[in-house]
């Protein structure tokens, strides 16, 4: 399993499996740091099967994420925004933040589908983008042949 989390005290996660599917997400607020450091922990330990975890955003709260992945024996990469939107998003998607927002997703939610995970009721920006983390992930570690038709 592979958790891509869009960092932040607000973040998103995205849980793929092991076929390149995404099988759940979601957005949380931690609120402080401390809450932060928990949540990875009890995050990680939900997830046994963990084997990566890639994030994107403030490598300062990378930190947390990258000790308990190692506890677990997971794998742990952080990459940069541009690295993923580069692979997904075209050149007019990624003219502003704002674009790269929407494009992100729009095209969370073509995953979502294609997934067959749970429909969201409300899909928050830092869960759309987890999910295109986790899609650029699964891409490159080869757990899909080649990009989804979404």
């Amino acid at each position: 399993m592979l958790l891509a989390v869009d960092l932040g005290l607000r973040a998103g996660f995205a849980w793929y499996n092991e076929t390149g599917r995404l099988q759940s997400y979601r957005s949380t607020n931690f609120g402080s740091n401390a809450r932060l450091k928990q949540g990875a922990y009890r995050m990680m330990q939900e997830h046994p099967e963990l084997s990566w975890v890639v994030l994107e955003g403030d490598s300062n709260l990378a930190e947390a994420w990258m000790r308990h992945a190692k506890k677990q024996r997971a794998h742990s990469q952080c990459i940069s925004a541009e690295t993923w939107r580069t692979k997904l998003l075209t050149p007019s998607q990624r003219r502003s933040g704002g674009d790269a927002k929407s494009a992100a997703d729009d095209l969370a939610r073509r995953v979502i589908e294609w997934s067959g995970a749970p429909r969201p009721t409300s899909l928050r920006h830092d869960a759309a983008e987890a999910i295109c983390i986790g899609l650029w992930s699964v891409l490159s570690l080869g757990w899909l042949d080649d990009f989804p038709d979404l």
